[in-house]
């Protein structure tokens, strides 16, 4: 079998199941784990599979830049963000997470809410300056340029002193075995303490996210409250984050 029968059937077997078993696969074609291994390396290195110990999930296509993701799935965002907004109640104090699905929230909320929106976003505490009952607190750090979101130490130090009562955490990868993901390693560290520091989760994913993963983690899957999603996402996609007690929530046309 040519290199690239192979590696369209490893391509093709990730997209139907959602991973990849090494050992499995060797076995249903006929070929050696070590032939495996290297597809595997090939794929991973062209930025098409996540490696995991004994095989691989598809990457996050969430590699674009901030001003990119902002033209990508507008109307899936706009319909996750008002279903976000449903969970959002005055005099909370609210962790928005940087991202264009978060911005989206930021447009959607109503005019009236009273509440303390904190977030790392220079983006998103902008779009908050024109509400006249919202306390803006700004997370300061080094900005991530292509994210648009403050990082380091200094975000982290700010944000283990803050206990939120939600947070809306923007999401590259979600997995139901790995997690949720990063690309970013110095991001990962701020993702988590807003998951740590926080009563409930809602993870903002578009359904490109789902069952994919990226090399740096930020928090199991058990420590979601909510992933929010599009509209048409398949149920059979979403059953095995429901099994494990995630409310899902699906965006508003």
């Amino acid at each position: 079998m040519l290199k690239e029968e192979r590696q369209q059937i490893i391509m093709e077997t990730l997209r139907r199941d959602g991973k990849i078993v090494a050992v499995d696969l060797s076995a249903a074609i006929l070929v050696s784990e070590d032939t495996i291994r290297r597809d595997l390396r090939d794929l991973a290195d062209a930025g098409l599979i996540q490696r995991v110990h004994g095989g691989a999930l598809l990457r996050s296509p969430a590699g674009a830049s901030y001003k990119e993701r902002q033209y990508m799935s507008s109307g899936a965002k706009v319909a996750i963000a008002k279903a976000a907004v449903s969970l959002v109640r005055n005099r909370q104090v609210i962790i928005l997470d940087g991202g264009t699905t978060t911005m989206e929230i930021a447009r959607q909320l109503p005019i009236g809410l009273r509440a303390t929106i904190v977030t790392n976003s220079p983006p998103v505490a902008v779009a908050l300056a024109d509400y006249p009952d919202i306390k803006v607190v700004m997370i300061g750090g080094h900005l991530l340029s292509v994210s648009q979101v403050t990082i380091g130490a200094a975000a982290v130090e700010a944000l283990s002193s803050i206990h939120a009562d939600l947070c809306m955490l923007g999401v590259c990868s979600l997995h139901p075995g790995l997690g949720v993901s990063i690309p970013e390693y110095e991001e990962s560290l701020v993702k988590r303490i807003m998951v740590e520091n926080s009563a409930e989760v809602a993870a903002l994913a578009t359904v490109d996210k789902l069952g994919t993963g990226a090399p740096y983690t930020v928090a199991p899957i058990s420590d979601l409250t909510y992933i929010i999603t599009e509209p048409d996402a398949p149920d059979e996609l979403l059953a095995p984050y429901a099994a494990k007690g995630i409310t899902i929530m699906k965006g508003k046309k």
